[in-house]
């Protein structure tokens, strides 16, 4: 299990900065998150926004006039064994509404439910709960084929050290030290099927992550970064599980020039909105 810049089997790291426009006059940044500083290109930018809601627009009054096209191949999973992104229009099949200890299960054997259960399961690896050695081994025990559930129990346990704890802000313990909030959220931003065939599956999912402890006068504050999951699926039962996955930095993208906000404003935002179930 590496701690470096390369983040494996579901173990959280990266840099970063999470970043919020305020609105202009709000907190110049008191705590360890920083103000920042308006930039001189809020200008054209704002020029760039209209431009880009405009050029949407004309599109989306093409994309309904051109009607019903007859051509159903991109609406959902043709069923053959090529490997690439899909469309991320609806695909006509519901989303699971199953659940095991909280986390989405019961995923069509299709590509389509491939790159389901690698989302869903790429949010588990990468929360919170992956730092109480209890709540890991139940997301291992839910997300990983069982054949091995053990081997990434005795990798996970060797990672998640009281020096692992340190470096992200928490005791040595896993606890959350008094008066601040750890945060650690994984969120999907799309997937790719490299292999498929029969009861295999390769999905990439590239993600973007939150990881840091806030509060007024924490040094680990809560930062953003961009990584990418390969996870490889096996059909076990009548459920796609993970029997092996790992993580690469980016792609990154060019950060913006958003305010960064306040210890207070970001621990808010994270109790206030919850996780999703991804479905194609």
């Amino acid at each position: 299990m590496s701690l470096d810049n390369e983040r494996n089997d579901g173990l959280y790291g990266g840099s970063g900065e999470t970043r919020t426009r305020l609105p202009e006059g709000e907190g110049g940044g008191q705590d360890g998150y920083g103000g920042g500083r308006r930039s001189s290109r809020s200008s054209s930018r704002s020029l760039v926004t209209v431009v880009g809601v405009v050029v949407l627009l004309i599109a989306a009054i093409a994309f309904a006039n051109r009607g019903d096209s007859g051509d159903e191949s991109s609406a959902g999973d043709s069923g053959g064994k090529k490997a690439g992104a899909g469309p991320t229009a609806a695909s006509g099949t519901k989303p699971v509404d199953g659940k095991t200890s909280g986390i989405p299960s019961g995923f069509a054997k299709s590509q389509q439910g491939a790159q389901s259960a690698a989302a869903n399961y790429a949010v588990a690896l990468g929360s919170a709960d992956m730092f109480n050695k209890a709540k890991r081994d139940s997301i291992l025990q839910v997300v990983m084929a069982p054949s091995s559930v053990n081997t990434f129990k005795t990798r996970l346990d060797k990672a998640y050290t009281s020096a692992f704890f340190k470096s992200v802000g928490l005791n040595a313990d896993s606890t959350t030290p008094k008066g601040y909030q750890f945060v650690s959220r994984t969120v999907p931003i799309g997937t790719k099927v490299t292999n498929y065939g029969g009861n295999k599956a390769t999905v990439e999912v590239w993600c973007s992550g939150l990881l840091g402890l806030a509060g007024e006068r924490s040094t680990k504050p809560v930062t953003n970064s961009w990584f990418t999951m390969t996870m490889k699926l096996g059909w076990t039962g009548d459920d796609w599980k993970a029997v092996t996955h790992s993580q690469k930095e980016g792609p990154s993208p060019v950060p913006g020039d958003d305010r960064a906000s306040g210890s207070d404003e970001i621990s808010k935002a994270v109790e206030g909105y919850g996780g999703f179930t991804y479905a194609r």
